[in-house]
């Protein structure tokens, strides 16, 4: 079996370790705190992240990168998006030339408004993957079924990883549209903040699913316009990880809304979290998007004032229902 690295020991990347050893496949689990690698070694069980789950025999924790990267035939990216590049950055002469990386981190680079592929892809000579879909780390540990999609161009490549990730109960689906299963991961975590907002002021069922629905519209104009597939957002990628973070209470995108509803200030919601939520900083790339791009996004615009900006969430609910009447379907700015 091929040996495999996961770089990023958050619960998600330390879940899809206990997945893939369970298949049979050697992995190392890169930690970032030296402590917390030595203290999984020591346990088995990554306990700050996911105390309940123990990890197989064939699960390596270490704080050595390239310990990590030694023999993998397949690299799992499962850091936070903003810090792929600072983590990546000197790793180019440790990866092996006939290596897959293979992304399943969700988010947008600030700086570059570059997705994890596209970071990785200006790294790395080797090819790039995306694995995406509605999937909380604590029920796929738990083997509760779940379905995800797996975006390549290579055709031969997406077949190869789907069995290498496929099990009797994580089930995953081929793509060749990777930027837009990107964008549909990394923008549902904006609208899954509204979303926890809307039911922390307690507005009810009724506007989350307006929320839910005119979110996914917006994030089809912006991934249209950026040369996604509209179809994407369909799938998986799209409206199915949308619903599930918008009203699942393990999001923690959902859940830094919900707080906020109910009157918390962002600085003590995020100083409590021991994972990062991906959609507060992707709000900010996401907003400069549709601007740059003249796509409308107000739901968008509106998560990034209350995130950024100190706008209160009853104020954003009040603009946003009093913006101008419009035809539901529409993708360019008016």
């Amino acid at each position: 079996m091929s040996y495999i690295a996961v770089i990023g020991a958050g619960s998600w990347g330390t879940t899809l370790s206990i997945l893939l050893a369970e298949k049979g496949y050697d992995v190392s689990l890169w930690v970032y705190e030296e402590e917390l690698a030595k203290e999984i070694e020591q346990k088995r069980r990554n306990t700050l992240y996911l105390p309940d789950a123990p990890l197989p025999d064939n699960v390596k924790a270490t704080h050595s990168m390239s310990e990590a990267l030694h023999r993998a035939r397949y690299i799992i990216c499962a850091v936070p998006t903003q810090f792929v590049r600072a983590v990546f950055q000197n790793v180019s002469k440790l990866v092996d030339r006939d290596a897959v990386i293979i992304s399943v981190s969700k988010g947008i680079e600030n700086s570059t408004f570059l997705t994890v592929s596209q970071i990785l892809q200006q790294m790395l000579p080797n090819p790039v993957a995306v694995l995406s879909g509605p999937s909380f780390a604590k029920e796929v540990v738990k083997r509760l079924p779940t379905a995800v999609t797996l975006a390549t161009k290579d055709t031969a490549l997406g077949l190869l990883l789907q069995e290498v990730f496929n099990t009797e109960y994580f089930r995953v689906y081929t793509h060749h549209d990777v930027l837009g299963v990107e964008l549909g991961g990394a923008l549902k975590n904006v609208i899954a903040i509204a979303s926890g907002i809307s039911d922390g002021l307690g507005l009810g069922s009724n506007a989350r699913a307006a929320l839910i629905t005119r979110g996914l519209a917006e994030i089809i104009r912006l991934g249209v316009r950026l040369g996604a597939e509209e179809k994407t957002f369909s799938g998986l990628s799209g409206i199915g990880d949308l619903v599930l973070t918008c009203t699942g209470a393990l999001s923690r995108n959902y859940t830094v809304g919900y707080k906020l509803g109910q009157g918390r200030t962002l600085k003590e919601i995020l100083s409590e979290m021991k994972e990062v939520a991906e959609g507060v900083e992707t709000s900010r790339a996401a907003y400069e998007l549709s601007k740059k791009h003249n796509v409308d996004m107000p739901i968008v615009e509106q998560v990034y004032q209350v995130l950024h900006e100190g706008k209160s969430p009853t104020q954003a609910v009040k603009e946003l229902m009093s913006r101008a009447l419009k035809e539901e379907f529409y993708y360019s700015s008016e």
